[in-house]
C-alpha cells in the first residue's frame, strides 16, 4: 500500500497519484473563506467542523494571506466561526472543545497579524462583531472559568490558558489591547488562585497561571482601576500563597541550576584550559559562554507579589528543611507541597517537604535564598540591556523587601540562619571562594554579600549609575531598621566599608568621563551619608564597640580618598558651573569625617614620633583611636536615618511599560505550534462518549 504524506492541509500519495487531496478540515476552512454561508448547504457544518483535528498552520496561514479588504469580505463568517467556538466549549464532547479552544488561538493570532497597524476595536469586529462582542466575550470568559475551576482534564485546563496567554499577548502592548477589558470586566481571578492552590493543578499549570496573572495585572495599572491588582492585594490564603511562591520558587531554581551546569561544564572544558594557559584575558569571553536565558516573566510575578500583597512576604522565608540536615531553624515549615529544586521546568511533579533533594552546600532553602542565587548570577553581567533590566528588576524587588517592616523582621532573625552561596565574578585579583566553609548567617548578611558583590564588581566604563544607586538605597534602607530596632548584627563591616571608600575612589579617578553621563554626586553623597550612618548610629547596631574603633581606623587608614573627594567638590562647588549645588552638599555632609580625619591624624602621629615607630601597627593606630574620643567634636546631621520610599507609578512607569512588552512578545513567541499540539490531547480523548 502507497504510504500517504500530510503537507500544508495537503494528502497526497507517494505512488503514481498525480492530483494532492485536501484534507476534509482543510476543505471546510476553504468554504468559511468565502463569502457564502457554509451552513446553508451543509446544515451539520459547525457541527462536524469541531469534530476534526484541528489545522493550525494552515488556519493561520489561510487568515494571514488576505488583505484587509478579503478579510472585511468574510467578516461575516469569521464572526459565526468565533461564535461557534465559544458555543462548542459548552459541548460535552471533549474533542469539540479541544478543537474549539485551538480554533480560537488561531482565529486570534490570525486576525491580529493582520491588524497589526490598525486598533484593537478593529480586531474586537473582525472576531467578533461590535453588537454582538459583549456577550460573546461575557460568554468565552465564563466557558473559560469553567473548564479552569472543573474537576475535568489537566489537558483542557492546559489550552484554556494558553488561549488565555494568546488572548493577553495579542499586542505588544498590553495596554493597547482592547479585547482585555473583557477580561477585566469578567475576572477569572480566581479561578488562578483555585490553579495555585491545588497541589495537582499547580504542578501541570502553575507557570502559566503566575505568568498570565502578572501580564494582567500590568493591563493600563497606571490609567484605571484594574481589579487584578485589587484582588492581589487583598488575598490571604495561606495555601495560595504559598502555591504562587513555589511556582516561582522552582522556575528562579530551574535557571540557578542550568547555570551552575553549564558553568561546571565551562570550567572543565577547553575555556577552562585555554584560560589556565594563558592567563585570566579570556575571563569575559569565557564568562559570555556560560549565560543562560534570565526568565523576566516569573521575575515580574514575583515583584508584584511582593509589591502589591504584604501577606505574601511570609512566603519568601517559608524554610523547606533538606535531608542531612544539622540544625532545623525555627521558621515555619510549610504543609503544602513544595517543588524540588533543580528538576525540570515549570511543570516539575510537587513532592512533600521531606523530599526536598539536597544542594550540598545548602541546609535549609526558601524562595528568598533561591532569590538571592538568581540575582548573584544575573547582576554579574550587565552590559547586555537585556540582563541589565533584569537586574534592575532583582534590585527593585530587594527594595521593597529592605522597606517591609515585617521581611527586616525575619532577615535579621538570629534564629534563622542560612548558609547561601551566592555566585561570584571572576576577577583577576582574587580566588574563588570556598562553598564548603560559607558560614549560617541571618539572611540579611547575604543580602549585604549581595550589594557588596555588586558594587565591587561593575567599576568600569560603561557605569551601571542606576543600579549602583538602587544597591547604596537597599544598604541604607537595612541600616535603617537595624538603627531603629536596636539589631547588632554580626558581620563583616569592614568590607562594605573597603567596597564604598573604592566606589568613592574610582568616581574620582574618572570624574571626566562620569561626569559627561551622570550626575556622579548624587551617588557620592549617598556613600558619605551612608559612613555619616555608621558615624552617628553605629553604636547602636555596630556588633562590638571594637566594630566602632575599627569604623574609625578606616576613615584615618583611607583618609587620603576622603581628603580627594574633600578638594574635588570643594573646587566644583566653588565654580559658577552646573554641578555646584550637588558638589556642595557632598562637601557639606564630609564634615565629620574631615574632623575625624583631622583629630586623630596628628595623634597618630604624635604617637608614632614619641615612641620612634615609623609605621604603626592597626593596633597601636586602634589604641590611639580608643584613648582620643573624648576630645572629638562631632556635628549632628538630620535625616539621615530618613529614606524616600519606593513609588512605581512616579518613577518606574517607562521601565515597567518597556518590560511587560518585551514579556509579552516573549510569551507569544514561545506559544509556538507544538505547545498547541493535539496528539496527547487526542489520545486522553480518544473516545466520545
Amino acid at each position: 500500500m502507497a504510504q500517504t504524506e500530510k503537507k500544508g492541509g495537503l494528502l497526497r500519495k507517494s505512488s503514481a497519484s498525480k492530483k494532492p487531496l485536501k484534507e476534509k478540515v482543510v476543505l471546510m476552512y476553504d468554504e468559511i473563506f468565502t463569502t457564502e454561508d457554509p451552513s446553508k448547504c451543509n446544515p451539520r457544518f459547525w457541527e462536524e467542523l469541531f469534530l476534526m483535528k484541528v489545522n493550525l498552520e494552515y488556519l493561520e496561514g489561510k487568515l494571514e494571506a488576505l488583505d484587509g479588504e478579503e478579510l472585511m469580505k468574510i467578516k461575516d463568517n469569521i464572526n459565526c466561526l468565533f461564535q461557534h467556538c465559544i458555543q462548542a466549549l459548552g459541548e460535552e464532547h471533549p474533542i469539540r472543545v479541544v478543537n474549539a479552544l485551538q480554533t480560537l488561538c488561531a482565529l486570534i493570532r490570525g486576525v491580529h497579524q493582520k491588524n497589526k497597524s490598525t486598533s484593537g476595536f478593529d480586531i474586537i469586529n473582525m472576531l467578533v462583531g461590535f453588537d454582538k462582542a459583549e456577550l460573546c466575550m461575557k460568554n468565552l470568559m465564563e466557558s473559560l472559568d469553567s473548564l479552569l475551576c472543573a474537576e475535568g482534564s489537566e489537558s483542557l485546563k492546559s489550552l484554556c490558558l494558553k488561549l488565555l496567554l494568546c488572548l493577553v499577548t495579542v499586542t505588544d502592548n498590553i495596554s493597547q489591547n482592547t479585547i482585555l477589558e473583557y477580561v477585566m470586566i469578567n475576572s477569572i481571578f480566581e479561578a488562578i488562585l483555585q490553579i495555585l492552590s491545588s497541589p495537582l493543578s499547580r504542578r501541570e499549570h502553575g507557570y502559566d497561571a503566575v505568568v498570565l496573572l502578572a501580564l494582567l495585572v500590568n493591563y493600563r495599572k497606571y490609567e484605571s482601576v484594574n481589579p487584578y491588582i485589587v484582588k492581589l492585594s487583598i488575598v490571604d490564603d495561606e495555601a495560595t500563597l504559598n502555591g504562587m511562591g513555589l511556582v516561582i520558587a522552582q522556575a528562579l531554581s530551574e535557571y540557578n541550576r542550568q547555570y551552575k551546569d553549564k558553568e561546571e561544564e565551562h570550567q572543565t572544558g577547553f575555556f577552562s584550559a585555554l584560560t589556565n594557559m594563558v592567563g585570566s584575558m579570556f575571563i569575559a569571553d569565557a564568562d559570555e559562554k556560560i549565560s543562560v536565558q534570565t526568565n523576566e516573566a516569573i521575575l515580574l510575578a514575583l515583584y508584584e507579589a511582593v509589591h502589591l500583597n504584604r501577606n505574601f512576604i511570609t512566603v519568601l522565608a517559608q524554610s523547606h528543611p533538606e535531608m542531612g540536615l544539622m540544625t532545623t531553624p525555627t521558621s515555619p515549615i510549610p504543609t503544602t507541597p513544595v517543588t524540588p529544586l533543580g528538576t525540570t521546568p515549570p511543570s516539575s511533579d510537587v513532592i512533600s517537604s521531606a523530599e526536598l533533594p539536597l544542594d550540598a552546600d545548602v541546609q535549609t532553602s526558601n524562595l528568598l535564598i533561591t532569590f538571592l542565587k538568581y540575582s548573584s548570577i544575573v547582576m554579574q553581567d550587565t552590559k547586555d540591556e537585556h540582563r541589565l533590566h533584569s537586574g534592575k528588576l532583582c534590585l527593585i524587588i530587594l527594595t521593597c523587601i529592605a522597606e517591609d517592616q515585617y521581611a527586616n523582621a525575619f532577615l535579621h532573625d538570629d534564629n534563622m540562619n542560612f548558609r547561601v552561596n551566592l555566585h561570584r565574578m571572576p576577577m583577576r585579583h582574587r580566588k574563588k571562594a570556598a562553598d564548603k566553609n560559607l558560614p549560617c548567617r541571618p539572611l540579611v548578611c547575604a543580602v549585604l554579600d549581595l550589594m557588596v558583590e555588586f558594587i565591587v564588581t561593575h567599576m568600569m566604563k560603561e557605569f551601571p549609575m542606576d543600579l549602583y544607586v538602587r544597591c547604596i538605597q537597599i544598604v541604607h534602607k537595612l541600616l535603617c531598621y537595624q538603627k531603629k530596632c536596636r539589631v547588632r548584627l554580626h558581620y563583616t563591616w569592614r568590607e562594605l566599608w573597603s567596597a564604598l571608600i573604592n566606589l568613592l575612589k574610582f568616581l574620582m579617578s574618572n570624574e571626566t568621563v562620569l561626569l559627561a553621563k551622570h550626575n556622579i554626586f548624587t551617588l557620592a553623597l549617598m556613600v558619605v551619608n551612608l559612613f555619616n550612618m555608621f558615624i552617628t548610629y553605629g553604636d547602636t547596631f555596630l556588633p562590638t564597640p571594637s566594630s566602632y574603633d575599627e569604623l574609625y581606623y578606616e576613615i584615618v587608614r583611607m583618609h587620603q580618598n576622603f581628603d580627594n573627594l574633600y578638594s574635588m567638590v570643594l573646587r566644583l562647588s566653588t565654580n559658577a558651573g552646573q554641578w555646584k549645588e550637588p558638589a556642595s552638599k557632598v562637601t557639606h555632609a564630609l564634615v565629620n569625617i574631615r574632623a575625624i580625619i583631622n583629630h586623630f591624624n596628628p595623634k597618630i602621629e604624635s604617637y608614632a614620633a614619641v615612641n620612634h615607630i615609623s609605621q604603626l601597627s592597626e593596633d597601636q593606630v586602634l589604641e590611639v583611636v580608643r584613648s582620643n574620643y573624648d576630645t572629638l567634636t562631632l556635628k549632628l546631621q538630620d535625616g539621615l536615618d530618613q529614606y524616600e520610599r519606593y513609588s512605581e507609578q512616579h518613577k518606574e512607569a517607562a521601565f515597567f511599560k518597556e518590560l511587560v512588552r518585551s514579556i509579552s512578545i516573549n510569551v507569544r513567541k514561545n506559544l509556538a505550534f507544538n505547545t498547541l499540539s493535539q496528539e496527547l490531547l487526542l489520545k486522553e480523548f480518544s473516545t466520545i462518549s
